[in-house]
């Protein structure tokens, strides 16, 4: 029989510091392991396979979401998917773990009215959309027109914070890791 873990989503909008608040997680939780999702984009500096991303064609990813192989997936910006696979969540809990998720905010949410009880939703606030748009720019990875996608859903999914179980403000980073240490723990001690 397959065991049924606990899912903890931290989503956020771009540039928010949910990916390094999780990465912090994880080294001090190894009972969590990282889900990690499949999409349609390609890789982006040293991101790898298997690791970062499951990186797959588009067909293959609508050929899976015919077949109902994932339990939450969305095309994030035109053309690119994202999406979270059945059999990724599965293979965290036959490990005997608790499974993490950085994720956009409707794929966060897609979750969390999914597993209801079983996961905790926390939304990881910017200090403002002013600093957002710093980070993100900061980064260098992305283009003029990039940038303005990203901006212009940074400012919808804003919006999204009070649906979400927690907002966790990220107005400094090591105290927001240590807040986020907490709400873990008291979540998976429940």
């Amino acid at each position: 029989m397959s065991r049924q873990g606990k899912l903890v989503i931290f989503s956020a909008p771009s540039g928010a510091g949910k990916t390094t608040i999780v990465r912090h997680l994880l080294s001090k939780r190894p009972d969590l392991e990282f889900s990690i999702s499949a999409t349609t984009r390609q890789p982006r500096g040293e991101e790898k396979d298997g690791v970062d991303y499951y990186f797959i064609s588009k067909e293959e990813f609508l050929h899976r979401i015919a077949k109902k192989q994932f339990v939450e997936f969305e095309e994030v910006y035109s053309g690119t998917f994202y999406g979270t696979l059945r059999s990724e969540i599965q293979r965290i809990w036959d490990q005997g773990k608790d499974v993490i998720f950085d994720i956009d905010v409707e794929g966060g949410l897609h979750l969390k009215r999914k597993y209801e009880e079983h996961a905790l939703a926390i939304f990881v606030q910017p200090p403002s959309l002013l600093v957002l748009i710093e980070r993100l720019t900061g980064r260098g990875t992305d283009s003029p027109e990039k940038l303005e996608e990203r901006f212009a859903k940074a400012r919808k999914e804003l919006d999204y914070a009070p649906q979400f179980d927690i907002i966790l403000n990220n107005y400094e980073l090591e105290t927001a890791c240590k807040e986020a240490e907490l709400l873990v723990d008291d979540f998976l001690k429940r």
